[in-house]
């Protein structure tokens, strides 16, 4: 029997929320106005003692980063943990922090790009369901859709609207089970590690950026090898943004590259999601049971 999942406490205002940087270091300006943007949703927001810090490209030393992730994880009264932002990171220190406080107090992590270690992280290892969405860092980016800050907030406070794309679609078809995914070189590189993701009977999101066109086409051939393209309720693919031709062209897009390793599987795929690293980074739940409808030339992404 599959362990149910389990979904932390919508938000309310007056609750005390974090946010911290454990990967790359972000500045004090962009973090000022993410403050600001969570306090006037009637939230209470503290952060971490070495948000600002700076060790070359990281928020600090991996301890460091270590520390104010654990702190935030371990005090009762946090609601929510926001990552200020990706680039680099995560990885180096997830294998260090102690999770078991969330047996007895779940909360939310919200993040995209590198924080998908620390998602796929709680779904497998914690069971916890967490929020890919955008970052701090973007708060205030006015190139962000107004869809982007609002569906974070909903997903946090429990109002959380389906969400409705059109896109090019190969064997179009109803699909149903629990979302997983995130980032695809993040996906790949979590392989044989405690949060390996389990794709089979999930909807698979992926989504990357800046990425050559053959190494897209060699992170599929590796899902490929790993079994973790067989047997999925249906693939979701998101922004593929600033992908990168090499000298010897490989003259086919990042569509078509996906749909070429899941040429052989019945499963429905899905392109042009809105998330990632796109002006419309919708939030959505990791971790949490969903069903896609298709209704003539549009999707539709639903939580059961």
């Amino acid at each position: 029997m599959v362990k149910q999942k389990i979904i932390p406490p919508g938000l309310k205002q007056g609750d005390t929320v974090a946010v911290i940087s454990p990967s790359f270091a972000i500045d004090e300006e962009k973090t000022g106005k993410a403050v600001a943007l969570l306090e006037s949703w009637g939230l209470v927001v503290i952060t971490g003692k070495n948000i600002l810090k700076k060790d070359g490209p990281f928020a600090g030393t991996d301890d460091e980063r270590l520390s104010d992730l654990q702190e935030m994880t371990r005090r009762k009264e946090v609601r929510a943990v926001f990552c200020s932002r990706g680039g680099y990171g995560m990885s180096r220190i997830i294998g260090r922090v102690d999770f078991s406080s969330l047996k007895d107090s779940p909360k939310w992590y919200i993040g995209f790009s590198d924080i998908t270690v620390l998602l796929m992280w709680l779904s497998k290892k914690c069971n916890i369901v967490s929020i890919h969405g955008e970052m701090p860092l973007n708060f205030a980016n006015k190139g962000k859709t107004t869809a982007t800050i609002e569906s974070l907030h909903d997903a946090l406070f429990g109002g959380w609207e389906p969400i409705r794309w059109k896109g090019e679609y190969l064997r179009p078809a109803d699909a149903e089970g629990e979302v997983t995914g995130g980032n695809l070189s993040l996906l790949c590189s979590l392989a044989g590690s405690p949060a390996e993701p389990e794709t089979k009977g999930k909807i698979l999101f992926i989504e990357d950026v800046g990425e050559h066109y053959y190494h897209l086409d060699r992170m599929m051939v590796s899902l490929k090898f790993a079994g973790k393209l067989e047997g999925l309720a249906a693939l979701v693919a998101g922004g593929f943004t600033e992908m990168q031709e090499t000298v010897l062209p490989w003259e086919k897009s990042a569509a078509s590259i996906i749909a070429e390793h899941v040429s052989e599987y019945k499963y429905p795929v899905f392109f042009d999601f809105p998330a990632g690293h796109t002006p419309d980074n919708r939030a959505f739940y990791i971790g949490r049971c969903a069903g896609i409808s298709v209704n003539g030339a549009e999707a539709v992404l639903y939580y059961k």
